[in-house]
């Protein structure tokens, strides 16, 4: 175990990063072209801790420095941090206010080190992300089909739609042939597809955001995908659980994934069945059976083993 003596809080900009000194206090700031960044991260002793926000991708330059030295870092969840800023009392919001929150952060929460992404899911991930913009696109021109009644605004959404559908397949065929050249992925891929309700998107969005699966238990891997209810209780008020939190991709994946299992599956179908029969809503019910698929894909994924039904039809 690393014990780190020194905290480094960075708030991340597009052209630039704040560099909170926990030891010293001093606060600096730096551009954030590649070989700034290197430079930064060579200067650093390896048992400096670096926290900093996931920025929308703005991150991945300081994070790829920082693997190259091999300078251990950890990226929050930034509502985690601004929930963290106004419980120590701080309400300001700048660069530099949290660089030094970030700091202050990873030395009061004594925050882990963030594992180091593969390569080979960093460039999935950028492949399942372009998909989900495609996806998106074409739901939002597909609406503005639906009220446009102009022909030629008509014919131009028509156009624009095919070509991000074009788009869409071609991003799908980029994304199995990398899952192909790699062995591992390859590997996830066969055996998550083996579950019912996860086809090639849904196995290339677990793979790609969600690495710890089949290295946590049930808890960790519902809080991550975020089907974990959370309790909302105070002295006798009983409040109704609801989902919110981890990883919006995977929780949307999961989502479509249970609905397909829970009509096709046998043991998913009845489970469905039973909640309804409690009088569950729908949509409670199909996040109950998504929260059962993905401790059902953690197992699998830790023991080395497919899918196998305890049903039978």
């Amino acid at each position: 175990m690393i014990l780190h003596q020194n905290i480094l809080g960075v708030d991340v900009a597009k052209d630039w990063i704040d560099i909170c000194d926990l030891a010293s206090g001093q606060i600096r700031r730096i551009d954030t072209r590649p070989r700034t960044l290197l430079a930064f991260a060579t200067g650093l002793p390896q048992t400096t801790l670096v926290v900093f926000e996931a920025s929308g991708g703005y991150e991945r330059p300081l994070m790829a420095a920082l693997e190259a030295k091999g300078v251990p870092y950890a990226r929050v969840n930034p509502r985690q941090a601004r929930e963290f800023a106004r419980a120590t009392g701080c309400l300001a919001k700048t660069d530099k206010v949290d660089a030094r929150i970030l700091a202050k952060m990873g030395r009061a929460l004594e925050l882990a080190p963030t594992p180091p992404v593969d390569p080979a899911r960093r460039r999935l991930a950028e492949l399942v992300a372009r998909r989900a913009d495609l996806v998106a696109a074409i739901s939002a021109e597909t609406n503005r089909l639906g009220q446009a009644a102009d022909r030629f605004v008509r014919a131009d959404i028509k156009a624009c739609i095919a070509m991000l559908k074009r788009r869409k397949l071609a991003l799908e065929k980029e994304i199995a042939a990398h899952t192909r050249s790699h062995e591992d992925l390859q590997h996830l891929d066969r055996r998550l597809q083996t579950a019912p309700g996860v086809g090639p998107a849904i196995a290339s969005v677990l793979i790609a955001c969600m690495p710890e699966l089949g290295h946590t238990d049930r808890r960790g891997a519902a809080s991550l995908g975020g089907l974990a209810p959370q309790v909302c209780d105070s002295g006798l008020s009983k409040g109704k659980r609801r989902v919110w939190g981890g990883r919006g991709d995977v929780r949307r994946a999961l989502y479509l994934a249970a609905f397909i299992a829970s009509r096709c599956d046998p043991e998913l179908k009845a489970f469905r069945k039973r909640l309804e029969a409690a009088g569950k809503p729908f949509k409670v019910a199909i996040i109950a059976v998504a929260r059962k698929l993905l401790t059902i894909l953690n197992a699998m994924l830790r023991d080395g083993h497919d899918y196998q039904s305890k049903t039978t039809a």
